[in-house]
């Protein structure tokens, strides 16, 4: 955490997070909460969406909604080409981790 603060300074880049976190009950999942924080973990955006729903259809909507930033940060969760293609089209690079069955590979993360 420290060196990401530390790069942000430095850089003077605005880095946008994408986390997903889930309330549940006995009966399993019943709402996930899409928020989006700025660099220094403070709220920007937020989505509340059903257990049921995947990660990857709440996120265009939220995106969408973002202010401009340099790059966007998001899980595994978030990995698909039509999300990559939305934020490089907002002007901004996607640090997303690609899932273990992925065709691409990470390598262009370090």
């Amino acid at each position: 955490m420290a060196a990401m603060l530390k790069r942000i300074s430095i850089v003077r880049e605005q880095r946008v997070k994408i986390r997903r976190l889930k309330v549940k009950s006995r009966a399993g999942n019943t709402t996930k909460i899409h928020l989006a924080v700025d660099g220094y973990g403070l709220p920007v955006e937020f989505e509340i969406t059903g257990g049921e729903i995947n990660d990857c259809s709440a996120a265009p909507e939220l995106i969408a909604r973002l202010p401009d930033a340099k790059a966007i940060v998001a899980d595994k969760g978030y990995d698909s080409e039509c999300i990559r293609e939305q934020i490089t089209k907002k002007g901004a690079r996607a640090v997303i981790p690609r899932k273990r069955n992925s065709l691409k590979g990470n390598a262009d993360m370090d």
